[in-house]
């Protein structure tokens, strides 16, 4: 009977058992040596067998922090590369943010959209919200479409979904139409389950602790914003 395992299903379970095993200090230097030889080994098969290029759909979700700012990383990163960049921020905007300003040096490569007003609970007005997301959602879609854009970041559009001021139907069909190899990265808490099967890349950030629920320290700049 054939095994019904995926070989890169396999390759992780054998990296993984290597792992565990280099880890005892009972391994000589010579059975260590080995180990790793062997892991080196997968490794370079996996990668070997790995598609070269591929535009990525990245969702960064969860309750914890670092969602946009692991996704200003791989910004950074691109325009390192020298590719343009967009970023479109959907719930933001009532304020100037930090990272525009530390983007604003980038000059032509780099687009930066803050086009929210702030939190619902600041707002406190739906119809405005839901005219914002639109506008908000117009302006990505012009990116997304564009193929001179290597990689668009789509800051807290996750909220926009879920509070239903975008239709996931309406996203999806956008991402759709992305050029092959443009990355796209959505962030904010409560990403839709139909986004995540999408997604070539999803991260849930987990809180553990946080300094304004435990301790009550407000936000700080440098920090939160």
């Amino acid at each position: 009977m054939e095994n019904d395992t995926p070989k890169e299903l396999d390759s992780d379970k054998e990296i993984e058992r290597l792992i565990d095993e280099v880890m005892s200090s009972a391994l000589s230097d010579e059975q260590y040596r080995k180990k790793m030889q062997r892991r080196k080994e997968v490794q370079d098969q996996r990668i070997a067998k790995a598609v070269p290029e591929k535009g990525l759909i990245i969702v960064n979700t969860g309750n914890g922090k670092g969602k946009t700012t692991a996704a200003l990383g791989m910004v950074l990163r691109s325009l390192g590369h020298g590719y343009k960049v967009a970023i479109v921020q959907f719930i933001k905007g009532a304020w100037e943010p930090a990272e525009k300003m530390a983007f604003s040096h980038w000059g032509d490569q780099l687009e930066f959209h803050a086009m929210g007003e702030g939190f619902t609970w600041e707002t406190q007005d739906r119809d405005r919200d839901l005219e914002k997301a639109s506008a908000a959602w117009a302006k990505s879609l012009e990116y997304i479409l564009n193929p001179d854009f290597k990689l668009v970041l789509l800051d807290e559009i996750n909220i926009a979904l879920k509070l239903n001021y975008l239709q996931i139907e309406e996203v999806l069909a956008g991402l759709a139409q992305k050029p092959p190899d443009k990355h796209v990265i959505l962030t904010g808490r409560g990403a839709p389950p139909e986004l995540i099967e999408k997604a070539d890349l999803v991260t849930e950030m987990t809180l553990i602790k946080h300094p304004f629920r435990d301790k009550g320290v407000k936000a700080q700049p440098g920090i939160e914003y």
